[in-house]
């Protein structure tokens, strides 16, 4: 069992050094993180983000992040999950169908300058890829965070972030090291020198 254990943590270990070692991936690091860092120094936008399963707790852990707090005390920063909201989820998905769930909450909530991070696996969620088309009629800026080859969501995006493996555990847990990554290059370049 120790064995299992240790390989589990292995392939998790080595998903990371496969990012790390790919310049190209670090650079759409970079790229997602300065474009929240400009909507939050410079306009009233914000950040959403949506996922399904455990890219749904994905989404809201990063949100909550940005909301309350990452590394230090500072003011709070605008995000949203819309995966948190059960009468929205149940009622769009009970009128609409589930493929509109993100899609009409985006309509709503959305304004142009905001950022829309769709989070997913595979890269083929459809009720994320009906909120990308939603997002691009609004003017709101989208990243998509994915795995395995992006799948339609990575050609859609406006920035994508593709983790280099075709495991689901493996890709979800790069997804928030990647997360807590941007929230941390967030922070600390909006408020340089913390706030007590």
């Amino acid at each position: 069992m120790k064995n299992y254990i240790k390989d589990q943590i292995k392939k998790s270990y080595e998903t990371k050094q496969a990012i790390y070692n790919n310049d190209m991936l670090l650079e759409k690091i970079v790229q997602v993180a300065q474009a929240c860092v400009a909507i939050y120094k410079n306009s009233t936008n914000k950040t959403i983000l949506a996922g399904n399963g455990g890219s749904a707790a994905d989404a809201q852990h990063i949100a909550a992040e940005l909301v309350g707090r990452y590394g230090f005390d500072r003011p709070s920063l605008p995000s949203l999950a819309l995966t948190t909201d059960t009468s929205n989820l149940t009622a769009i998905g009970n009128d609409y169908g589930y493929d509109k769930v993100f899609s009409r909450q985006l309509e709503g909530m959305g304004q142009s300058g905001d950022i829309f991070v769709g989070i997913s696996t595979s890269g083929n969620s459809q009720n994320i890829i009906n909120a990308f088309d939603i997002a691009k009629q609004k003017g709101i800026t989208t990243v998509a965070l994915v795995g395995r080859d992006g799948g339609e969501m990575a050609k859609m995006a406006d920035m994508a972030i593709v983790v280099p493996s075709e495991s689901t555990p493996r890709i979800q847990e790069s997804h928030i090291l990647i997360g807590h990554i941007i929230c941390d290059i967030i922070e600390k370049e909006i408020f340089a020198d913390g706030v007590n």
